[in-house]
């Protein structure tokens, strides 16, 4: 065989590697009751602020920790510690997505998206004639 070819087997073989390391690392959203199976396991959990349950965040004491509680969409109800400053219209937003790992009872999430209602929906289309 050419050295050419081997060359271009080998290529190929660690394309393919690459490929099925990053497919095994996305991730999917989940739920708290998944994400308390797999405490090691980083998580996506898509929910909905609990408004009836205390927020906390004080700068003055740690800018870089927020605590509030989400429910997630089969209903189960957790705490949540953020590990960064509170994101500007939290109590706005429609739903959230954590991304972060279960330790205990509580979920510690290292990030934050959050889906914040648009200006536009509640807009009703001119009809010109």
């Amino acid at each position: 065989m050419k050295k050419l070819y081997i060359v271009a087997i080998v290529v190929i073989g660690v394309a393919i590697a690459v490929i099925m390391m990053s497919l095994k690392n996305t991730a999917t959203y989940s739920d708290f009751t998944e994400s308390a199976s797999d405490p090691e396991r980083e998580f996506h959990i898509v929910g909905k602020l609990d408004k009836t349950q205390a927020q906390v965040y004080e700068p003055q004491i740690n800018p870089d920790e927020f605590s509030f509680f989400l429910t997630d969409n089969k209903g189960t109800t957790k705490q949540v510690v953020l590990h960064k400053s509170k994101p500007q219209d939290f109590d706005k937003s429609e739903q959230i997505v954590l991304i972060g790992k279960m330790q205990h009872d509580t979920f510690h999430a290292s990030d934050i998206l959050l889906k914040c209602p648009s200006k536009y929906n509640d807009a009703t289309p001119k009809i010109e004639q």
